[in-house]
């Protein structure tokens, strides 16, 4: 594949937080109907100003800031306090010893981890094993980086409700034919759903029969909606040096702007991703990292009523999916996702979302970039104002209903 092809196959117009790309010129001749009035809602990211930041995320900045050079310039792989600090935290959340000093990296955002983390275990040529559908950017680094791809598919419908839905027989299947490297998100993304204990366990125990690396993306593990239904990969019997986890405040604590992500777990590979940042980034942002303080690290009930908060938002809007003929959406069991099947239409699928963007203000993404499998779906970040978001899901509604097949 030539250079031009990779940078082909990135295709980020559709991707989460591209809607200025996309022209509000375009209103083809297959719109039909008067636009629908209403706050426009963009579905494609959270809106931090309806779930502001962290208390004390600001101060915290300032307190890097004036800290100067020592915060600004911190090793590549982030200031060793804060590594150290967090190394506690994260031990204590996933239930398994953090290296501070050497299993741990502070990225820019958790997209510079993925990036790192990949690039650091997969090389043109290599198998790498992905779910699908599953976050957006996974299958396309693994293509632009001159990987093989496996796909595993997540069977996530109502009937597997309790589970994620993961084919584990395919994921073996991959393993045996050479696949040393698996990639997946948990709470999924787009879906919501979580993997089970069995189901993490036996992930657990394949990687470590074939002696594969895991890769998992748990940015999400902290808005669970059913505590204790949450189990941590590298806390399984899997070998410590095998897994690497990535996580990070930038969506369930709304420090987003700030670009902050970790990657802990296998040293070796942690000490590549640093090789690779020193060349790529030099390090997060040094006054940001000031600002992970406040991680883990909340006001005592700051965290319980922001996922209150988000479960009656994620309760109304699916309401209002199911009420829909044709449509099925699976509940969310973590996150702030929702990925409903469409009933069937008259336009394609791309051509829908571009009509809620522009007769309804309403914007999602296709489920095409989470799976080539997801043409009839959306997601939904519904990390919104509450009522706005209950609005559009309305209009929305009134849209399938025009352009039902």
């Amino acid at each position: 594949m030539s250079i031009l092809e990779k940078f082909e196959q990135l295709a980020t117009d559709n991707a989460p937080g591209q809607e200025g790309r996309q022209s509000s010129a375009d209103t083809d001749s297959f719109l039909k109907g008067a636009p629908l009035a209403g706050r426009p809602v963009d579905f494609s990211h959270g809106d931090v100003n309806a779930h502001p930041p962290t208390p004390g995320a600001l101060g915290t900045f300032v307190d890097g800031y004036e800290r100067g050079g020592a915060q600004a310039y911190t090793e590549y792989r982030g200031d060793a306090g804060i590594r150290h600090a967090l190394a506690i935290r994260l031990a204590d959340f996933t239930g398994a010893t953090v290296d501070g000093a050497d299993g741990l990296i502070v990225t820019p955002g958790t997209q510079g981890a993925l990036f790192l983390a990949v690039a650091a275990t997969v090389g043109a040529g290599d198998k790498i094993a992905i779910v699908q559908p599953d976050y957006f950017a996974n299958r396309k680094l693994a293509v632009f980086l001159g990987a093989e791809i496996h796909p595993v598919q997540l069977r996530y419908g109502e009937q597997a409700s309790g589970t994620a839905g993961i084919d584990l027989e395919e994921l073996e299947i991959a393993f045996r034919a050479g696949v040393k490297t698996f990639l997946f998100s948990n709470p999924n993304n787009p879906t919501g759903v979580v993997y089970s204990e069995e189901e993490i366990g036996q992930i657990a125990a394949l990687a470590t029969r074939y002696g594969a690396t895991v890769i998992v993306d748990q940015l999400y593990s902290r808005l669970c909606y059913e505590w204790g239904r949450y189990t941590h990969l590298r806390a399984a019997d899997v070998d410590s040096e095998k897994v690497v986890t990535i996580m990070g405040p930038s969506k369930t604590e709304s420090l987003s702007g700030f670009r902050l992500g970790v990657a802990f777990g296998a040293r070796a590979i942690i000490s590549r991703m640093e090789q690779l940042q020193a060349i790529v980034s030099l390090r997060a942002s040094g006054y940001s990292q000031a600002v992970l303080h406040t991680w883990f690290n909340e006001p005592e009930g700051w965290m319980a009523d922001r996922t209150r908060q988000h479960q009656a938002i994620r309760d109304d809007l699916l309401t209002h999916f199911r009420a829909i003929e044709g449509c099925a959406s699976r509940m969310p069991e973590a996150g702030s996702y929702l990925f409903p099947q469409l009933p069937p239409l008259a336009i394609d699928p791309t051509a829908f979302v571009r009509a809620l963007r522009l007769q309804a203000g309403v914007i999602v993404t296709p489920g095409t970039e989470f799976s080539p499998h997801s043409g009839d779906s959306i997601r939904l970040n519904f990390s919104q104002e509450h009522a706005a978001a209950v609005a559009a899901v309305e209009r929305l509604t009134t849209l399938l209903n025009r352009y039902r097949a």
